[in-house]
Order: structure tokens, then C-alpha cells, then sequence
């Protein structure tokens, strides 16, 4: 085996007995060259060769090549992941205190507490508005009336719902509530007070119609009087009223006085 400046080939001879064996051959050509501007583009250091190529064609690159190898570039890419280090982290930090105030909101977003403290009391105003509506007809309103107060019930039966299914706080969740409940106790109030309207109207159409049929007799008035009047008058005067002061009775319910 012999070495020389560019090597052209390696061969094995093997004889034994003389059988003849042949290795494989690798043949590698080296070229400095190419070997320099990797050097040169990879760490800057070395020489583009042949020199006269390079400042007759690519100058410019000449120049500037040493300055832009790569290893340059990974240092630097080195220390700004170094430096991103305790960026990371800060990131990292603030993330996991995130998570921790999301998973209180979801706990505070998925228990209704709300609902436990006003339910009951939201739940007697609707019955209570409910029945109320329920009492339009007795009173003589009319099935329009009566649908058309069903509809506000029904708005804000959904209002309910929506704010029961809504992803908010319970401190937000219970001012909905507390709303809804005073929408609903205006609008009972006046639904209340639409009923004694009606109520009254009523009264008043049965009052009304029993005067109307009533026949009124004046004869019998004056008469029913004039006994009255009679009766009175002997309460008053006594049995002797009739002798010795001259005071007379004509039958017609006329006095005269003798002086």
C-alpha cells in the first residue's frame, strides 16, 4: 500500500495458496480548493483559493465571506437562546398563575351559587305572577289580554334559563337575577292593579244593571211616609194629646191650634 499527495485508489492482495482475492477499491479525490471555501463559509478561517479566481470573479464575495461563515451565526443563535432562558421561565410563571385563576373562574362559572341564594325568591315571584294572570278571565279580561301578559311571562321565564346556562361569574350571575326580579315585581304590581281595574268595572256593570231593573213605586213611597210621619207624631204627643190644649186633626194629616 502507498501513500502519495492525492491518493487514487487502495487495493488489498491476499494471496494464499495461490488463490488471488481482490478487495473492493474506494477511490477519494481531494480537492483543497473546495476544501478551503467550506472552511472559509463554515468558520471563516482559511483562504479561498485559487486567489486570483476569486478576485477576478467574486471579488465581493472574497471580502465578505470570511465575515458571514456560519459559526458566527451560531454563536450568536446560541446566546439568544441562553439569553430566552429566563424569558421562558417568567412565561412559564405567568402561565401557570393563568391557569390557576381559569380554573377558579371555571369553578366559579360552573356552580350556580347564585341560584341557591335567589332562586327561591325568583321562583315565588313568577308563580305569584303566574296566578295573577291565571285570574284575568274571572275578573272579565279578554284571552288577548291574557296572552299577551303570558308572553311577558315567558320573556322572562327565558331570561331565567339564559342566565341559568350563561358562562359568568356568580357575582355578575346574581345581579342578573336580581333584575329579572325586580322587572318581574313591576310588572306584577301592574298586572295587580289591572286586575282591581277590571274587578271594579264589574262591580260596578252588576250595580248598575240591578238599579236598572228595579220598578219604583211613589205611591207606595209616600204612603210607606206618611204612616211613618203618623207613627211618629203619636210617639211624640201621646194618648191625651187630642183633648185640652184645642189642637185638632182635619183627617188629612193637618193640625190646627185653637188659641
Amino acid at each position: 500500500m502507498r501513500h502519495t499527495g492525492t491518493l487514487i485508489g487502495l487495493g488489498l492482495l491476499w494471496l494464499s495458496g495461490g488463490n488471488v482475492l481482490h478487495a473492493q477499491s474506494v477511490t477519494y479525490n481531494h480537492d483543497s480548493s473546495k476544501k478551503n471555501q467550506v472552511t472559509v463559509m463554515e468558520t471563516g478561517g482559511g483562504s479561498l483559493t485559487p486567489e486570483i479566481y476569486y478576485t477576478l470573479l467574486h471579488n465581493s464575495y472574497k471580502k465578505s465571506a470570511a465575515a458571514k461563515n456560519k459559526l458566527s451565526f451560531r454563536t450568536q443563535a446560541g446566546i439568544h437562546l441562553y439569553n430566552q432562558v429566563d424569558e421562558a421561565e417568567t412565561i412559564d410563571s405567568a402561565l401557570v398563575k393563568r391557569a390557576e385563576i381559569e380554573a377558579l373562574n371555571i369553578a366559579d362559572r360552573t356552580v350556580d351559587l347564585a341560584w341557591l341564594a335567589e332562586g327561591d325568591k325568583l321562583n315565588g315571584q313568577m308563580e305569584q305572577f303566574k296566578e295573577n294572570i291565571d285570574r284575568i278571565l274571572l275578573v272579565g279580561g279578554t284571552p288577548a289580554e291574557k296572552e299577551r301578559w303570558t308572553e311577558y311571562y315567558h320573556v322572562y321565564d327565558c331570561a331565567i334559563r339564559a342566565t341559568k346556562d350563561a358562562y359568568m361569574p356568580n357575582a355578575q350571575r346574581k345581579k342578573e337575577y336580581l333584575r329579572i326580579h325586580a322587572d318581574v315585581a313591576r310588572q306584577n304590581e301592574t298586572l295587580v292593579k289591572y286586575l282591581v281595574r277590571l274587578h271594579n268595572a264589574t262591580l260596578t256593570d252588576e250595580l248598575l244593571s240591578a238599579t236598572h231593573q228595579r220598578t219604583t213605586d211613589n205611591g207606595s213611597i209616600a204612603a210607606e211616609a206618611m204612616n211613618r210621619w203618623r207613627a211618629a207624631r203619636q210617639d211624640v204627643r201621646g194618648p191625651s194629646s187630642d183633648g185640652g190644649n184645642g189642637d185638632t186633626d182635619n183627617g188629612n194629616g193637618e193640625e190646627t191650634v185653637e188659641r
